[in-house]
């Protein structure tokens, strides 16, 4: 076992001091003071100067590689798990993405197996940005009952030059499959939608939502942060559903994105509920900017860590206290992908901690129970 002693906690609740016990891969306790035998403990940890958060949750990363939007030389390779514990990253959720014609689902679930073998917790969504979309088994809806490792199909592109431009029903179908799949394979079940740069970006969902049985808390449309109609559409669209915002490109196509930490404190002034948003990093996918006329400018890569810099700006720049900057990282994800015993520094729940100095520079990552960092 391992002890924490004498930490401050952002759970994401805040706790000013307490002390943590992790046994095996588990919290088991989080009390302002545990008394212990010192001899059944690993180790134990003076937390008089750090801070602890839940690990982060990055819920849209290309981890098997993607783009090609350049031709053959400009896709990515596989993402390092390094890059994800400098992060602060416990878990992962991986996609593919633009390529759902040379590339495979098999693929992302490789790295996932990968991933979880150096440690951390990782999953996937099946398909691609076309709609037929590929899976392994030949349906959404098979993929989500019989593979553990899938919990949603996407990313699915809608109002976006490179769709497949799915129509309603198609997509109605689609996320019907997906629904029943992930009940059977008691999953969360959600369909990401990449958002492109379409007007009236979610109309599509509208129509959706119009035309079936299904509500907005189905889907997690992300990159909602990619241009200023966008993320004006999404202040009023977040009152009802979900706000995925991208954090790794803002650096590279600063004067057409909104500065995610400045999305999350926008979104919060204008009515939206903190539980509706959540953030990505979109790491290790390619980041194209296209012109007027829908040809390729240039590609950028993003990281993980823009994960982690956009929520210490949030509260460094912007004033939000950590509770609630650290909920589109931690909570939000793990309530929204259905990710059980995630994203909570609580009893029970799997022992991912980012332990932080009172800078908010990393000083150690815990990923079920071990140190990773």
């Amino acid at each position: 076992m391992i002890l924490i002693k004498n930490i401050k906690a952002y759970t994401p609740q805040f706790i000013e001091r307490c002390d943590i016990l992790i046994g095996g891969e588990k919290v088991l306790s989080i009390s302002q003071e545990i008394n212990i035998d010192p001899n059944l403990l690993e180790k134990i940890i003076d937390g008089n100067d750090l801070v602890a958060t839940p690990g982060l949750i990055d819920g849209h990363v290309h981890i098997s590689g993607a783009g090609g939007e350049g031709g053959p030389s400009s896709r990515t390779a596989e993402l390092p798990v390094e890059r994800l514990i400098e992060a602060g990253v416990t878990s992962v959720v991986g996609c593919l993405g633009t390529d759902g014609f040379s590339r495979s689902p098999k693929e992302v679930l490789m790295k996932v197996k990968a991933i979880r073998e150096k440690g951390l917790s990782a999953w996937m969504y099946t398909g691609a940005y076309q709609v037929p979309t590929p899976t392994i088994t030949g349906e959404v809806g098979t993929d989500l009952a019989l593979i553990d490792e899938i919990i949603g199909t996407g990313e699915i592109a809608i109002s976006d030059h490179r769709s497949s431009v799915p129509t309603t029903q198609e997509l109605i179908r689609l996320a019907e499959h997906t629904r029943v799949g992930a009940m059977l394979g008691g999953k969360g079940g959600m369909i990401n939608f990449h958002m492109g740069d379409a007007k009236d970006p979610f109309k599509p969902i509208h129509e959706i939502v119009r035309n079936s049985e299904l509500s907005y808390k189905q889907f997690l449309p992300t990159h909602c942060n990619r241009n200023d109609y966008i993320f004006k559409d999404s202040l009023q669209y977040g009152r009802e559903g979900y706000i995925d915002l991208t954090a790794s490109s803002y650096p590279y196509f600063p004067d057409i994105e909104v500065k995610p930490s400045k999305a999350i404190k926008q979104l919060i002034d204008s009515g939206v509920p903190i539980e509706h948003i959540s953030m990505t990093s979109d790491a290790n996918g390619s980041l194209p900017l296209f012109d007027e006329k829908g040809d390729l400018v240039r590609i950028e890569i993003g990281l993980p860590k823009s994960l982690l810099n956009e929520t210490i700006e949030a509260i460094t720049e912007e004033g939000l206290p950590p509770d609630l900057a650290f909920m589109p990282v931690t909570a939000n994800p793990s309530r929204i992908l259905g990710l059980k015993n995630k994203g909570e520094l609580k009893q029970g729940y799997d022992a991912d901690i980012v332990l932080f100095d009172a800078n908010w520079k990393i000083n150690s990552v815990i990923a079920r129970g071990k140190f990773v960092r």
